[in-house]
């Protein structure tokens, strides 16, 4: 189902299944990615849209999408349950998504995220899962999408019996795990389980144990094993075991000592020939100064020969290999072990009562020793079974003078407070080449002369038990030299060298040709050990340029394979600026250097426009800037004189163009009749007192100006004598008509002009 048909319909179902889930068991490739074997096929699809109600829906069908789109309010809560058939969990991928938690009555969290990756697969460990999804954020945009499927739940892998072994036809519900036992060891509990369908499948019981137990009857005994209570480690205190071993008819037994570590003041090991404790003894600890080394195999023969001899970490090579009266048998060792308490080689003697001459030897890596051969091993006391507490060993490697000598250690698995020391020389003082405890991956050692000592000290305080426990050192004789071997040329490139004679700390230094790359360290280092530092590189022919970058204010199209010989990469500048420089580059190869780029990265640069010429204004207006030219994006403010009233915009701008112009045209100012009629009120008041005070003043002013003036005429001119008043005539009184404007009642109109900033 595509995701528009989820926007279509809320709840669409959509399936090709006709029979029920138990019946689908076969493997699946689902979206590109193959299942395992425990996922169950199914072709169901749900696709769910989140209603408008409060969200939250149950589904029990084997497969299906869960799908949230919508704006989330702060607070909007999601529970969804899916429930599948018992036996089956549920596995989901997510893509976003709330929480989700496992549906048993504990529930587990599997997930508790705000964000997860997309692909994730979490899987529930029953038939149901719970998905809760919360949104915290008020306002916040985000989705839910999640695709869930059943797969069939399996039982876990039964724990394995110490000393025993479990194999298992399958674990989902009605597999079944059988148990078996070593030699020597008895099964406890159930031989066979099987497991159980349930909301988590489980086992129909609990696993069984291996014991060995303290004694028991061994009838028809051909081959088997001994082993005391408690094997590998210690037995308890307080036992007494017997054991009673009967062959078949006509055959005898023969007991091989694999493995015996008893508390010599203490402890009592004995054997008797017959079928009670008072029959003949044969063995008796109490009775030999050294105890055998290694449980109890045992074996029987026919008679008239002798049995067939045993040595465990070694090989025999015998003359007969019937084993009768005369035959000879020789005993070796394998590498790393040593031959102990026996002859190396044995004859079967007494045609009466065939025996062998001497008691079988004994294979032991043994601590400490001194080794002179050119190749071999070193191996922990008692390997491959664990080494004893508070040992201290030393070994000594020696090989011819003009050689050196290579320490390959293979495996190294010691106790943390246990010490493992490579010295450099004959003894304790040389220098030491390397110092180890714990557990650490395989690893090699070489000397700077012929000989090596090896140290090993266990803690006094802790015991190790299980095989595999200890170290295994392979040692070799290789020549002696003080430099690195030759190395090769390169196929297209060369090399340069620091050193001629490749001594120690050399560096050797590989490049390529043009139009070729180099795969691998372009350095390599001669180092202490005489080895280099890494593996030899290669040239690679270039087919691809590199990755040209991006363009500021651009967008990038790619075409053919990524940057390939005869790809294309094409920049694209946004609105508002133009492209300088080549917008289309192609990679193509070149013979003698690497592929390049046909042109070099064009630039996007601010588009130029021409400028807005200054719209003018009236002169009851005023601009906020004066200037003949304004830049595309510019901004223009207009204001009026007081009394005026603005008509239009009061900011216009240029627009970007070829040639750019003002978006609008400049506004006009209109006189306002109301402002007008105020203005002249209020100049009329003041002037008209100013009039009056005037038309006061100024006469009198004048009159006493005149009056002074004739005085003085007077005074000058006719000093002695006064002007005879009959002479004035009546009609020259002061009247002069100059001054009557100043005096003037009549009604003066001014007009005012207010401008407003």
């Amino acid at each position: 189902m595509e995701k528009g048909d989820a926007r279509e319909t809320p709840l669409k179902h959509k399936t090709s299944l006709d029979h029920p889930l138990p019946n689908l068991t076969k493997l699946s490739q689902v979206e590109g990615a193959t299942t395992t074997s425990t996922t169950v096929i199914t072709t169901t699809t749900i696709t769910i849209t989140q209603p408008s109600e409060p969200c939250g829906l149950n589904f029990t069908d084997p497969e299906g999408n869960i799908e949230i789109l919508q704006q989330l309010d702060s607070g909007v809560e999601c529970n969804y349950l899916v429930t599948v058939y018992l036996g089956y969990g549920i596995e989901v991928q997510v893509s976003h998504s709330g929480n989700i938690t496992d549906g048993v009555l504990e529930p587990f969290i599997l997930a508790n995220e705000s964000v997860l990756m997309r692909g994730l697969i979490l899987r529930s460990w029953s038939n149901q899962i719970s998905i809760h999804f919360r949104s915290d954020q008020q306002d916040s945009s985000g989705f839910l999408l999640l695709h869930y499927q059943a797969f069939v739940l399996s039982c876990a892998f039964p724990k394995e019996p110490a000393g025993g072994d479990v194999s298992v036809t399958h674990l989902h519900p009605g597999g079944e795990a059988y148990f078996s036992c070593f030699t020597g060891y008895k099964l406890l509990g159930p031989n066979m389980l099987t497991c159980r369908n349930a909301t988590t499948p489980y086992w129909s019981g609990k696993e069984p144990r291996c014991v060995a137990s303290c004694g028991g009857m061994i009838k028809n005994a051909t081959y088997g094993r001994i082993v005391s209570p408690g094997f590998p480690g210690n037995y308890s205190n307080n036992l007494t075991c017997h054991w009673v071993l009967e062959a078949p008819e006509g055959h005898q037994l023969h007991i091989h000592f694999e493995k015996v570590a008893l508390a010599e003041d203490d402890d009592r090991w004995r054997m008797h020939n017959g079928n009670n404790i008072d029959s003949p003894p044969v063995y008796d600890s109490y009775e030999v100064e050294y105890l055998p080394n290694e449980g109890v195999l045992t074996m029987s023969f026919a008679k008239g020969m002798c049995y067939e001899p045993f040595v465990k970490y070694g090989n025999f090579s015998s003359s007969d290999s019937t084993y009768g009266v005369g035959a000879v048998v020789e005993f070796s060792c394998d590498p790393g072990y040593t031959l102990e308490q026996g002859s190396v080689v044995i004859e079967c003697v007494d045609s009466q009562n065939p025996q062998w001459n001497e008691t079988e030897p004994a294979c032991r890596a043994v601590c400490s020793g001194e080794i002179t051969d050119s190749a071999g091993v070193v191996l922990s006391p008692n390997w491959p079974e664990a080494y004893d507490k508070g040992q201290d060993c030393i070994w000594g490697i020696h090989v011819e003078e003009d050689k050196r000598i290579m320490l390959d250690i293979q495996v190294l698995h010691l106790g943390k407070n246990d010490l493992l020391t490579f010295y450099d020389g004959d003894d304790l003082t040389a220098n030491i080449l390397g110092q180890y405890s714990g557990k650490r991956p395989h690893f090699k050692l070489y000397t700077s002369m012929a000989d090596v000592t090896i140290q090993f000290q266990s803690d006094p305080a802790t015991n190790i038990y299980g095989y595999n426990n200890g170290f295994v050192v392979h040692f070799f004789e290789v020549p002696r030299n003080d430099t690195c071997s030759e190395l090769p040329e390169i196929t297209n490139g060369w090399k340069s060298t620091s050193h001629p004679d490749l001594i120690h700390g050399t560096v050797v230094t590989y490049q390529c040709y043009p139009g070729f790359e180099l795969v691998g360290s372009e350095i390599l280092m001669c180092q202490w050990d005489l080895t280099w530092s890494g593996d030899v590189p290669r040239c690679q022919e270039v087919l691809t340029c590199q990755d040209p970058g991006n363009v500021a204010h651009s967008r990038k199209v790619i075409t053919g394979n990524r940057f390939t010989v005869g790809s294309t990469v094409q920049f694209i500048c946004n609105k508002g600026y133009l492209l300088s420089g080549s917008g289309l580059l192609t990679c193509y190869n070149r013979d003698s250097a690497k592929p390049k780029w046909s042109e070099r990265l064009p630039k996007c640069v601010p588009e130029k426009y021409e400028p807005c010429r200054n719209p003018g204004a009236a002169s009851t207006s005023v601009q906020s800037s004066e200037k003949a030219f304004y830049q595309a994006g510019e901004i223009l403010t207009f204001s009026c004189h007081s009394g005026y009233e603005l008509q239009g915009e009061a900011t216009i701008y240029c627009v970007p163009g070829h040639p750019s112009q003002w978006n609008s045209t400049p506004p006009a100012c209109r006189g306002n009749p109301y402002l007008h009629n105020v203005a002249n009120f209020s100049v009329f008041t003041i002037m008209e007192g100013t009039n009056i005070a005037l038309a006061v003043f100024i006469p009198s002013a004048i009159i006493l100006v005149v009056v002074l003036g004739i005085y003085v005429y007077f005074s000058i001119r006719m000093p002695t004598s006064s002007p005879p008043y009959d002479n004035m005539t009546e009609e020259s009184a002061f009247d002069n008509p100059i001054y009557e404007s100043g005096v003037s009642t009549d009604v003066m109109t001014i007009s005012c002009l207010v401008t407003s900033y």
